[in-house]
């Protein structure tokens, strides 16, 4: 499949820079292929900022970086209509969104006007200016990131966009033996990374995708995890109907990526704790302090939920 392949170059080309993550780097290019974005939930200097530059240096398409502040405007990031005096009419300045990958840096320290400046550009892939429409060179991507720890001073991300992620990532340290190899890394100089893929062929992977097929018995075990989240006692608000559909894309991306063109149960069960779990609302919880619990939760729901057993996937 063309998805395996590109996903290939480009994972061993990111692996250049990020030692010791496959799983993430896995999660991001699924991402990518599912038309979704990425949120990047950790500590400073685990390497969010770094995987985003790789992936978007991985591509030859137009990176840009945001650094969210409260001070940001709405149209810093999707445009403005500016005055043309000698023209006497207003042209459009596309702002910081039209762009193939999208770094938006702690998305949280930015104002909750602007942080929904993005809301349109991740569902629909277009801006809207005065009335008039835009749309955004695809593939579009946002990796955004934000730190658990400082809180002082920002604004967490309402439920609505939230679930406009399709995954939600902690990188977390590396294991000694894997910072060993990063530090060697960088003290023998930091490798220049080369495009590996057009955009044109993200395109054309993004298309294949759909052809990946779900037999209706995972897609009732696709239901089950569903009902499972809105039916436990720890849960105030399970997944919403888009957060359903993004587990089976999900679910497709990772089935694509290791060579198959239909899902299996395990393809679900190895993607589920990052989709589902910040989608989820526990009762008397916030996003921010308890994403772990919701991680934690999410395995148990995928433990009590029975597995499809003895079936032929390939339908």
């Amino acid at each position: 499949m063309l998805i395996q392949t590109l996903s290939e170059k480009i994972h061993k080309n990111i692996a250049q820079r990020i030692v010791g993550k496959d799983a993430v780097i896995d999660r991001v290019l699924i991402a990518l292929l599912c038309k979704g974005h990425v949120l990047l939930d950790d500590l400073p200097g685990t390497g969010k900022t770094t995987l985003a530059k790789s992936l978007a240096a991985s591509l030859n398409g137009v990176y840009r970086r945001v650094q969210f502040t409260p001070d940001l405007l709405p149209t810093d990031v999707t445009g403005v209509n500016i005055y043309n005096q000698k023209e006497q009419c207003f042209t459009f300045r596309p702002g910081a969104v039209f762009a193939n990958v999208l770094l938006a840096d702690e998305i949280n320290r930015a104002t909750p006007r602007t942080q929904s400046a993005l809301l349109e550009c991740m569902e629909e892939q277009q801006v809207t200016a005065d009335g008039v429409t835009y749309p955004l060179d695809a593939p579009f991507f946002v990796i955004a990131t934000q730190n658990p720890i400082e809180l002082q001073g920002t604004f967490p991300l309402p439920e609505a966009q939230i679930d406009r992620f399709l995954f939600c990532l902690r990188m977390g340290y590396p294991e000694r033996e894997q910072e060993q190899e990063m530090l060697s890394h960088a003290l023998g100089g930091t490798a220049v990374l080369k495009a590996v893929v057009s955009c044109e062929e993200i395109v054309q992977a993004q298309e294949e995708l759909k052809t990946v097929r779900i037999c209706q018995t995972v897609q009732d075990y696709l239901l089950d995890l569903a009902a499972a989240t809105r039916e436990s006692d720890a849960v105030r608000t399970g997944i919403s109907p888009r957060g359903l559909l993004a587990l089976a894309d999900a679910s497709r991306g990772y089935a694509a990526i290791h060579g198959r063109d239909y899902v299996i149960p395990d393809d679900v069960k190895a993607v589920a704790p990052d989709v589902i779990a910040h989608r989820l609302i526990l009762k008397g919880a916030s996003f921010a302090d308890r994403l772990e619990e919701k991680r934690k939760l999410t395995q148990q729901l995928l433990e009590q939920v029975p597995v499809p057993k003895d079936q032929i996937w390939n339908c």
